[in-house]
């Protein structure tokens, strides 16, 4: 989408919290050539935001943003986590607030409240008595509020993608270099329970160098999405108007930490192909049937089914990251890590192997689970099973996130992470509209990928934060 016709719908109040997707085309001309252009920026980097330990806070006072779908859930997840306060909630809807507001009913949260206008966050982010944004609208507005949040002296965190266009990527770093402020880009999948240990075995280099990772979102959200229930005045569904890889970052973040993406290696180029799409447009000719409200999108174009898009760094090494949210493929992000030593794979059992010969045995697994299971793991784990999100990787997700700033450590991922892994899209949809040529990656490193320490798995200096079940 143009930045023109994206801020016109935010002036006329079309578009809002939580409230309406914008009807997606694909990339037009115009567009090609904007995201082409923006591939190739330079950028001179004003602060190394890799790294970056922000000042310590004792306590870490939230607003939430986006109470639809995911904000109640990190709203419960957060409530548990000590040294924290839910000072602010807001969500378009009067009524979603109130809910979320009487489930902390008994709990020492006391939040104020914002709803019932598109610009409703803004006197929320304009508060002095927070220090952390969390954004979990729909995915228009995951930049424009990260920006209006560093921009007033808070930190932001995002759910995923963080960006969908690279005008959006490109403007994230530029203000969090500028602000100093953490902005991160919550990918959760970088915290399940396989994705952490094999994260620890390729540090220690069980896998040798690892020169291939692959990655997927194979969830099959048809229904999901056509559903009137599903996502407010079906946003979700309209995103799918577009043709690429349009959410990359599940299966891409655990792989890029592996793989040391912007921490010693970097991504160079990208090439994407979508086959056509056999089952969206279909499905909505057959709704329209028996259902007027279908009709407009029995009309439309949608996204192939399958996108594969495939990357080189800049050291020789390569990625593949699939997306198929509309086919009746059993779940997977596939989560595939191929070294000069060993491999890993997720799905559709996972397991870890070194040779040929096929997968290592219960046992031999048992053996590495408990050398390689991370700290955090140790300390939270259980916890974050009991709590939920994912099976307990959000919650990990969200304390490893307070720990930090209550410590004032790096976090796991940075700005540079968020902007990279959701550039995909926008590079991918340009890649499938010229026939699968390759496109540049931007560096939003700037060169300081070459000298960035990799994630680190430890609780050195961390892991003071409890947790209240």
């Amino acid at each position: 989408m143009s930045n023109n016709r994206r801020e016109f719908l935010k002036l006329s109040g079309l578009a809002g919290l939580g409230v309406v997707g914008t009807g997606f085309k694909g990339l037009s001309l115009e567009e090609q050539e904007q995201v082409l252009a923006q591939s190739k920026k330079k950028h001179a980097q004003r602060f190394n935001m890799s790294g970056y330990a922000a000042p310590k806070l004792e306590v870490v006072r939230v607003g939430i943003v986006g109470l639809g779908s995911r904000g109640p859930g990190a709203v419960n997840r957060l409530s548990k986590i000590e040294g924290v306060e839910i000072k602010a909630l807001c969500d378009l809807r009067p009524e979603m607030v109130d809910k979320v507001v009487k489930s902390l009913e008994g709990t020492s949260h006391k939040p104020e409240t914002y709803s019932g206008s598109a610009y409703a966050w803004k006197k929320m982010v304009d508060r002095d008595d927070l220090d952390l944004i969390y954004i979990a609208t729909p995915w228009e507005w995951h930049t424009p509020m990260a920006v209006y949040a560093m921009e007033a002296g808070k930190h932001a965190c995002s759910e995923v993608p963080i960006a969908v266009t690279l005008e959006e990527c490109w403007q994230l770093v530029e203000t969090s270099e500028r602000t100093k402020k953490h902005c991160m880009m919550m990918e959760n999948c970088c915290y399940d329970f396989f994705e952490l240990m094999t994260l620890n075995m390729a540090r220690d280099g069980f896998f040798g160098d690892v020169f291939h990772g692959e990655g997927a979102y194979i969830h099959d959200l048809l229904g999901l999405n056509f559903s009137k229930t599903g996502y407010q005045d079906m946003w979700r569904l309209k995103e799918n108007f577009r043709n690429g890889n349009l959410y990359p970052t599940h299966g891409l973040g655990p792989v890029c930490q592996a793989m040391n993406i912007n921490r010693g290696d970097q991504m160079d180029y990208l090439t994407s192909l979508s086959s056509n799409d056999f089952l969206m447009k279909a499905h909505a000719q057959k709704l329209a049937e028996t259902d007027n409200f279908y009709n407009s999108f029995a009309t439309k174009s949608y996204r192939g089914n399958m996108n594969t898009t495939m990357v080189k760094t800049k050291k020789g090494k390569s990625i593949m990251i699939q997306h198929d949210v509309s086919s009746p493929r059993p779940y997977s992000r596939i989560h595939l890590l191929s070294g000069t030593k060993g491999a890993a794979s997720k799905y559709p059992v996972p397991g870890i192997s070194t040779g040929h010969e096929g997968w290592l045995k219960a046992d031999e697994m048992k053996v590495l689970e408990e050398k390689y299971t991370p700290e955090i793991v140790k300390k939270v784990g259980e916890m974050a099973k009991q709590i939920g999100g994912h099976g307990g990787m959000d919650f990990m997700m969200d304390w490893r996130m307070i720990d930090c700033i209550r410590n004032g450590l790096p976090l796991d991922q940075d700005v540079y992470d968020g902007a990279l892994w959701s550039a995909i899209g926008p590079l991918s949809e340009w890649s499938v509209a010229n026939r699968s040529n390759s496109i540049d990656v931007p560096d939003f490193t700037a060169g300081s990928w070459e000298t960035n320490s990799p994630v680190e798995l430890t609780l050195k200096g961390g892991g003071t934060t409890g947790v209240s079940v």
